[in-house]
């Protein structure tokens, strides 16, 4: 469980693997089939909300990325998560939450909710430089 060091900062969230979404996803099912059996999967959330952006789908992406978005802030609350702090790109299972805060934010952008779209960026940055990176 993560906590807060006075030297050192808060700790990294790591959170729980759930390998069933990202193996379904992985095997070519349909991001909302994934969705549907696995709601609280921001993983699923972040295929949709890609593939509506793809399909130049603003509104539907943003839709998708902020209910991936909300479901990964849950999750990282119940891993110990105190509101800031590293959720590192390279633990897998927190990609599906960096994957909905970036798509949040591009979809943002696209419909001119610039506020909106510079927070997304800031606290992707402040998670995971490499999801910055790898999601660029």
């Amino acid at each position: 469980m993560p906590g807060d060091n006075l030297f050192a900062g808060p700790s990294e969230t790591l959170l729980p693997d759930d390998p069933a979404p990202r193996e379904a996803l992985a095997g070519g099912v349909d991001p909302a089939t994934v969705a549907a059996s696995h709601p609280a999967s921001s993983l699923a959330w972040a295929a949709l909300a890609d593939r509506a952006f793809e399909a130049g789908d603003a509104v539907t992406s943003y839709a998708y990325a902020r209910t991936g978005y909300h479901r990964g802030l849950d999750q990282l609350r119940g891993a110990g998560w105190k509101g800031h702090g590293p959720v590192p790109w390279e633990h897998e299972p927190n990609r599906g939450f960096l994957r909905s805060l970036h798509a949040l934010g591009r979809a943002a952008e696209a419909i001119g909710e610039t506020d909106e779209a510079e927070r997304c960026a800031q606290f992707l940055h402040d998670s995971s430089p490499t999801a910055v990176t790898a999601l660029s």
